[in-house]
């Protein structure tokens, strides 16, 4: 039931942001949202995971793969569902390298987000 999932928003594009995290809130899911990726790792506790993490690949400055294998190198973590988002279609495999559990290419469609967001949140 998405009702009782949390899930992590985290895009450098507040519009993106929004936008998602208002699809995600009429889904019934609880939504996070963060604009950049060590503001979100920071928030991070085994006490108050989420049950996934949707995160652009660039973020002015970080690079969410590198967001993505921070939180799969900490043992409390790693188990957290990351999801990477790109319109960089051609670094599905890089994001997949890194760590993410998916890819999502941008522009995306929003009922395929939502049944990976659910996918992977069980």
């Amino acid at each position: 039931m998405s009702d009782s999932l949390k899930v992590l928003v985290v895009d450098d594009s507040p519009a993106i942001v929004d936008s998602i995290g208002m699809m995600l809130d009429f889904e019934g899911f609880r939504v996070e949202k963060f604009y950049k990726g060590s503001d979100m790792f920071k928030t991070l506790s085994p006490e108050s995971k989420p049950n996934v993490i949707l995160m652009d690949m660039w973020l002015s400055g970080e690079d969410g793969r590198d967001i993505c294998k921070m939180v799969k190198a900490d043992e409390n973590l790693k188990s957290i569902p990351v999801l990477i988002m790109s319109a960089s279609r051609g670094l599905e495999q890089s994001a997949l390298d890194a760590g993410a559990d998916a890819f999502i290419a941008k522009p995306f469609d929003i009922n395929d987000m939502i049944e990976k967001i659910r996918l992977y949140s069980k």
